[in-house]
């Protein structure tokens, strides 16, 4: 059981964890982990202390975003067309994916973060729940592909972001290559 943490740690947290994000939103994943520090008016050594690797600091930041995507599956678990509920929630992982400039390529490299061993857990783990059920629900009406599987739909996304974010010159990419990973998942009749 962790223990819990003291109001200055825990102040510190959540000061990292804000400065953190708007870093991210201003200059991407990419940004000086110095520079979070320094902004949140703590040393270096608090934020390691607090998140040992980039990719911890990114799972914290979006942990907030991540529980908005698990709570827009739950609502779309309902839908009458389960393949288009399916395709609504990619599109919305795919919008996420998109808002923070390197968190698409975050997200694919994180499970092989070298010396690290981070891999995202508190914003995988739920993630793929939500979007297992998803998928579940249009395999079982015979509306998806049975050999799908969510850890390689949301992969996709991931990619369709990375492709959308290195080509800016072409705001329709993401959408085009979301309609066709989606003809393909179709299951064959």
């Amino acid at each position: 059981m962790a223990k819990p943490m003291r109001a200055d740690a825990r102040r510190n947290y959540q000061r990292l964890v804000a400065e953190a994000k708007s870093a991210f939103l201003e200059q991407g994943t990419n940004a000086s982990l110095e520079d979070i520090a320094r902004r949140a008016q703590v040393g270096i050594g608090t934020l390691y202390r607090h998140f040992p690797c980039r990719i911890a600091l990114i799972d914290a930041v979006y942990q907030e975003e991540v529980g908005k995507l698990v709570a827009y599956a739950a609502e779309l678990a309902d839908v009458d067309d389960p393949f288009e509920g399916l395709a609504q929630w990619l599109r919305a992982v795919l919008r996420h994916a998109s808002t923070y400039r390197g968190l698409a390529a975050a997200l694919m490299e994180s499970d092989h973060a070298p010396g690290t061993g981070a891999t995202m857990t508190a914003c995988k783990v739920p993630m793929r729940e939500a979007g297992g059920a998803l998928l579940t629900r249009a395999q079982q009406a015979g509306l998806v592909r049975a050999d799908a599987h969510i850890p390689d739909l949301l992969q996709l996304t991931h990619v369709i972001g990375l492709a959308a974010e290195k080509t800016p010159d072409d705001p329709q990419i993401a959408e085009r290559l979301l309609t066709l990973t989606l003809d393909g998942l179709r299951a064959r009749t």
